[in-house]
């Protein structure tokens, strides 16, 4: 990458679901001239309401002057975040989601070979998941959709970003609270590291 002296203002727009891990990457790696922006983690329960939400951001920022770098991949709209960012000249991360860009490809895709019914979990969603997942689904009054959810899941998958007690603790309860086996695997940032890395 180029000096920070040499580096324009580069605005990073990312779901609020990796928001905490793309700030940390930043941080991490000195790079001052970043700024990072989030559209709801909830859009992913309406995602055609996504690529639209992107544009807006995409264009304001370079309104600012900022450049831009968006980290959603398709995350369920069917190609229509691909469709805007080629529309609005933005390079696209790839992936089917995010948990694809955490792991990699390929090794993603032996994970799903390996076992194609596996509910995946990130750091943020193995912390959020009782809120999120759980109790959002209403599981914590109708215990008896379970098998409705997850009756053809076989295990949950949690990708580890940064070790942490406190949220394995909580990927270990969520994968009890719906009774599956939990696996860990340690990716790190994975595509997200790699990619801001060429920005």
């Amino acid at each position: 990458m180029d000096s920070p002296a040499d580096r324009p203002s580069t605005l990073v727009i990312c779901c609020g679901a990796i928001a905490n891990e793309i700030v940390t990457i930043i941080h991490e790696n000195g790079w001052d001239h970043m700024k990072v922006e989030c559209l709801p983690a909830k859009l992913h329960n309406e995602p055609s309401a996504l690529p639209e939400g992107v544009r807006a951001k995409i264009r304001a920022g370079r309104a600012r002057g900022d450049e831009v770098v968006v980290l959603y991949s398709d995350c369920g709209t069917g190609g229509g975040m691909a469709k805007v960012l080629e529309e609005e000249g933005v390079e696209n991360i790839g992936g089917a989601h995010c948990y694809e860009v955490f792991a990699g490809s390929e090794r993603f895709k032996q994970l799903m070979n390996d076992e194609p019914g596996s509910f995946f979990l990130t750091d943020f969603l193995a912390r959020a998941f009782d809120k999120l997942v759980f109790k959002g689904l209403g599981l914590d009054r109708f215990p008896q959709l379970r098998d409705t959810y997850f009756g053809k899941y076989r295990k949950m998958v949690y990708l580890v970003q940064r070790e942490n007690p406190d949220t394995l603790a909580h990927a270990q309860a969520a994968a009890a609270s719906i009774g599956l086996e939990l696996e860990v695997r340690h990716t790190g940032y994975g595509g997200f590291q790699q990619f801001l890395e060429t920005k």
